[in-house]
C-alpha cells in the first residue's frame, strides 16, 4: 500500500501527517513533541531587526506496522531549500572521508565499466560525486539550491531541480541508465518517498544500486539525538524500516552497515530482487535490530531520556551563568537549532556561536534566536569561561583542535547527557 501527504514543491504550506509515509496506516503514535521550530537554515543577518518568522510543530511519530519513525509535519520543500541554502557539504573534512569511503566501497561492489553512469540526488557542491571523478564514471548532480552552481564551476554536471520520477526519466532519456544513483543525507528529505524510489527504479540500470546514506534510528536512540529532529528530516531510519519500505518496490537491500557521519548513520545498498545477492550484512544488521526489543519500548524510553537530558543541560548552563561566567558555542549546524529551541538557550545564555572563516553562517544569527555567528577567531580573543559544542557528535575531533589553537577554558558537550571536558 502506497499512501502518503502530498505537497507541491513552492506552495507554501504544510502538511499534517495522518498516515504513514511509508506505508500508509493511520494507526500512528506520537514519541516526541519538541515544540515549534523555525525552519533550522533560515538565517537572519545580524543585525536585523526580528520580524516575523513561520515555525512549525515538531512531534516525532511511530507507525507500528512498518516500523517507521517520522515527522509528523511536512513543510514545503522550497520554504526549507530556498536558493540561498547555508549548507554545503565540502567544508566537513567527515564527509570528505566518507564520501572517498563510498566511491573505494562502491568500485569494490560494483566493478562499474568506462563510461557507467552516477546520479547523485541532493548533490549539493558536489563533494560526493568529486570522489568518483577518477573512476571512469560519468557524473550527474541533481540539486535544486545555489549549491549546485559550486558543483558546476567544478566541472560536475548538475540539474537545477527537485528530484521526481518525472525528472528521472527525462534525466535516463537525456543520459542514459545509472549503474549507481546515490542519496546521501537526503532520502530522509524528500516528501514523496514512493515517487522517489519510483523515479529511482526507472532511471537504474538492470543490474543498478541505489546507495542512501541516513540518520539512523538505532543511533539517534543510543545516543539520545533529539537535536537531529527538525523539519527536514521525514523520516528517521532503521534498516527493518528500509527493508519494509524497499520491498513496496521490488527492491531488496543487498549490503548495509553503520557509518559515523552526522553522529551515526547507515549506509544501504539496495536492487531489484534478484538482481544481485545480499551480502551477510543485511541479516546480521537486521538481527542486531530485533535483538534490541521491541521499538515502542525503545521509544518510550528514548522520551524519558530527552526530557532528563534537556533539564540538566538548563541546570548546568544557568549555574554557570549565575557565577557570571561566559558561555560561547561552537559551531552551528542545523541540530543546532532544534537543541536550542528545545531547551530554551537565547543570547541571555550563549554570547556567540563560533563557525570557521568562509562559512556561509558567519554574519547570521541562528534560526528564531538573537545569537550571532562570528568567525571562530573570537573564542581565542575572549577566552570565555565555557564554550558549549553544538556538534558535539565530533567532540573528540573539535576539542582538541581547538587547544592546539589556544582555547583555554571547558568545554559543554551536551548530549547524550551534559558533562564538562
Amino acid at each position: 500500500m502506497e499512501s502518503e501527504p502530498k505537497l507541491a514543491a513552492g506552495s507554501g504550506g504544510s502538511v499534517v501527517v495522518e498516515a504513514c509515509q511509508a506505508c500508509g496506516d493511520a494507526d500512528l503514535q506520537s514519541v516526541l513533541f519538541l515544540g515549534y521550530l523555525p525552519p533550522v537554515n533560515q538565517m537572519r543577518m545580524i543585525g536585523a531587526r526580528p520580524h516575523e518568522q513561520p515555525a512549525y510543530p515538531a512531534e516525532l511519530l511511530y507507525c507500528p506496522r512498518c516500523e517507521m519513525v517520522q515527522i509528523g509535519l511536512i513543510v514545503d520543500p522550497a520554504i526549507l531549500f530556498p536558493p540561498d541554502y547555508p549548507y554545503t557539504s565540502g567544508t566537513t573534512r567527515i564527509l570528505h572521508e566518507n564520501f572517498a569511503d563510498l566511491s573505494r566501497e562502491c568500485a569494490e561492489l560494483l566493478a562499474p565499466a568506462a563510461d557507467d553512469l552516477i546520479v547523485d540526488i541532493g548533490s549539493n557542491d558536489g563533494t560526493l560525486l568529486s570522489k568518483f571523478a577518477d573512476g571512469g564514471w560519468r557524473l550527474l548532480g541533481i540539486e535544486p539550491t545555489e549549491a549546485g552552481q559550486l558543483a558546476r564551476d567544478k566541472g560536475i554536471a548538475t540539474e537545477a531541480a527537485f528530484f521526481t520520477k518525472g525528472l528521472a526519466e527525462r534525466m535516463k532519456d537525456k543520459h542514459g541508465a545509472a549503474k549507481l544513483v546515490t542519496a546521501a543525507n537526503c532520502f530522509a528529505h524528500i516528501e514523496n518517498v514512493h515517487d522517489i524510489i519510483k523515479g529511482v527504479v526507472a532511471l537504474l540500470a538492470d543490474d543498478g544500486v541505489f546507495v542512501s546514506e541516513s540518520h539512523y534510528l538505532i543511533s539517534l536512540l543510543e545516543t539520545v539525538q533529539y537535536d537531529t529532529v527538525y523539519h527536514e528530516h521525514l523520516r528517521y531510519y532503521s534498516l527493518t524500516s528500509l527493508v519494509n519500505l524497499f520491498a513496496m518496490h521490488d527492491l531488496e537491500v543487498i549490503h548495509a552497515r553503520p557509518i559515523p557521519s552526522h553522529g551515526g548513520s547507515i549506509r544501504v545498498y539496495a536492487a531489484r530482487q534478484g538482481s544481485r545477492p545480499a551480502l551477510p550484512s543485511v541479516k546480521k544488521m537486521l538481527a542486531a535490530e530485533a535483538a534490541r526489543g521491541p521499538m515502542a519500548e525503545q521509544l518510550s524510553l528514548f522520551k524519558d531520556q530527552v526530557v532528563a537530558s534537556k533539564t540538566e543541560l538548563l541546570t548546568m548552563l544557568h549555574g554557570i551563568k549565575a557565577e557570571g561566567q561566559r558561555i560561547q558555542a561552537i559551531s552551528a549546524p542545523s541540530r543546532a537549532s532544534t537543541l536550542a529551541h528545545y531547551a530554551g538557550l537565547d543570547d541571555g545564555l550563549i554570547d556567540c556561536i563560533l563557525e570557521i572563516d568562509g562559512s556561509r553562517k558567519i554574519g547570521r544569527t541562528l534560526p528564531g534566536t538573537l545569537i550571532p555567528v562570528v568567525e571562530e577567531s573570537r573564542l581565542f580573543a575572549d577566552q570565555p569561561e565555557y564554550a558549549l559544542m553544538f556538534s558535539w557528535h565530533i567532540a573528540d575531533e573539535l576539542a582538541p583542535k581547538l587547544r592546539d589553537k589556544g582555547y583555554k577554558g571547558k568545554f559543554i558537550v551536551p548530549l547524550p547527557r551534559p558533562r564538562i571536558i
